[in-house]
């Protein structure tokens, strides 16, 4: 088995998932993952190793994503509420596609732990626990770090406004 299929085996699971959560529909899911998966054999050489492979890929297929919203040529999305996967109260309107792209563009300014952190949870939906295991730390270092990041981000999204 090559590594590339190893990659696949290990991330296709957790890049479709991002994918539907974000698009929907199966069907787009399903042909956006597997363009993610191009994209990436294609640009291996941009893989830094910054962040994790998943995080890397779940980036591939969001802008997959945004461009497959461009040219369907949906100048507006209609307000979309998205819940965490924790469970909190906190819910963000996505207005436009540039409303998304601020929330994803906050994302990046962030530092290291709480970039990542805040992309496996919210991205690839993984658990505190599983969190804190790929850190070799608690999953109470987890939750905080995940919380102070979800506040970091709403901080520079309400002074944008």
């Amino acid at each position: 088995m090559s590594d590339l299929d190893e990659i696949y085996r290990l991330y296709a699971k957790t890049v479709y998932g991002f994918l539907l959560s974000k698009c929907r529909n199966a069907d787009t899911a399903e042909e956006l993952t597997s363009e993610t998966f191009y994209r990436a054999v294609k640009n291996i050489d941009n893989y830094k190793g910054n962040c994790t492979m998943s995080v890397w890929l779940c980036e591939i297929a969001k802008n997959l994503y945004i461009d497959y919203l461009r040219k369907s040529e949906r100048k507006n999305i209609s307000v979309e509420e998205q819940e965490f996967p924790d469970g909190e109260n906190i819910i963000l309107r996505y207005e436009d596609k540039e409303q998304t792209l601020d929330i994803h563009k906050i994302l990046h300014t962030l530092e290291e732990p709480y970039k990542e952190v805040f992309s496996l949870r919210i991205f690839s939906e993984l658990s505190y626990k599983e969190i804190g295991d790929i850190f070799e730390r608690s999953d109470g270092w987890a939750r905080v770090t995940f919380f102070r990041a979800k506040e970091m981000i709403l901080k520079k999204l309400n002074e944008r406004k």
